[in-house]
């Protein structure tokens, strides 16, 4: 098995460098956020660190790189307060892939790689309409992580939309049934297979797989 410390982590050339740290932690969720200005410009943006951050209330997470550049996805929030996150299936990977280019701010990414932005509810930020599940957020706080200047947004779900055929009887989403991708590293999208799932766990009982027939 390789082995590599700190020195020979730091000793490797930039890009691959930023290629290993980004794929050795695992595969991660493939989001595409959206936001619209004040003055109606609408951005899209493809993201890897939505997680899951409480449920009652029901908030999520995200990373924001540090603002060395031009951010419209940060602006857009800031002056408004809100972002929709959308899932990205394995039909739109090529299209969610390009939105991370550095578009001058007066063009729409959903112009420019071929998204269609939706409406619903009169929710002032647009939605993906090729998304499978589309989630409608008022930004809550931010968190500064001094350590490498990322920001860490949170926001609160205020609209939720899934086709109810993918959801089971206690609210767990069978996201294998939509296409979700997941993003490995970078720049790599993969498709994810359901191998298992297991009833709460507790001490000294055994492991029950829903799957279990007995």
């Amino acid at each position: 098995m390789k082995h590599l410390d700190t020195k020979a982590i730091q000793q490797i050339p930039s890009r691959s460098r930023a290629h290993l740290i980004n794929s050795c932690s695992g595969y991660k969720s493939a989001n595409l956020i959206a936001t619209k200005s004040k003055s109606g410009e609408t951005n899209v943006a493809v993201f890897s660190s939505v997680t899951h951050l409480g449920s009652s209330p029901a908030m999520l997470s995200f990373l924001l790189r540090p603002n060395t550049v031009p951010r419209n996805t940060y602006t857009n929030l800031k002056e408004t307060g809100y972002l929709t996150i959308n899932h990205i299936d394995q039909h739109m990977i090529a299209q969610a892939h390009q939105s991370s280019a550095r578009y001058d701010k007066t063009t729409s990414e959903f112009d420019a790689t071929g998204l269609t932005e939706v409406y619903h509810h009169n929710f002032f930020a647009p939605y993906v309409e090729q998304s499978p599940i589309k989630i409608g957020c008022k930004y809550v706080n931010e968190y500064p992580i001094e350590e490498n200047g990322c920001i860490l947004i949170i926001v609160a779900i205020e609209h939720l939309y899934y086709n109810e055929g993918i959801e089971m009887p206690d609210g767990w989403l069978r996201l294998e049934d939509t296409g979700t991708v997941a993003i490995n590293g970078l720049d790599g999208y993969a498709l994810p297979t359901l191998l298992d799932r297991f009833h709460y766990a507790k001490p000294d009982e055994a492991i029950v797989s829903f799957f279990d027939k007995k």
